[in-house]
């Protein structure tokens, strides 16, 4: 469980850990991907949140995900990237996709900001 103190589950997440992270290299076979729309909608259990993301992605046979990235001290608004991933040969044309990831101990002190490629979305979570 994340609370305001920078701790997962125990273990704290300090900005040296966070910098190490961000040091390691990138895969080629992944990109940050724009997006259409993006919502978060409460879940059947109080205090839980569904961050649901739409949009078209360039490659139909391109995998995407929603990943809260690490950090330190809680920011007001806990970054989340749309991320494209093409696994082997791929077919060019663009596809329509829909992702979902479940937010509940990803969100910052006033929500999340949702990262593109070219575009950012606060949402505020009260």
């Amino acid at each position: 469980m994340t609370d305001n103190c920078g701790h997962l589950r125990g273990i704290f997440v300090d900005e040296t850990r966070v910098a190490a992270f961000n040091a390691l290299p990138q895969p080629a076979s992944s990109r940050l991907i724009d997006f259409d729309e993006a919502i978060v909608l409460p879940g059947t259990i109080l205090r839980t949140y569904f961050l649901i993301v739409k949009g078209t992605k360039p490659w139909v046979t391109m995998d995407v995900g929603l990943y809260p990235l690490p950090y330190g001290d809680r920011p007001d608004y806990a970054p989340v990237e749309v991320v494209g991933t093409q696994r082997g040969l791929g077919f060019p044309q663009a596809g329509i996709y829909n992702a979902a990831v479940d937010i509940t101990r990803f969100i910052g002190n006033r929500g999340v900001e949702v990262i593109g490629a070219t575009m950012r979305k606060t949402i505020e979570i009260s």
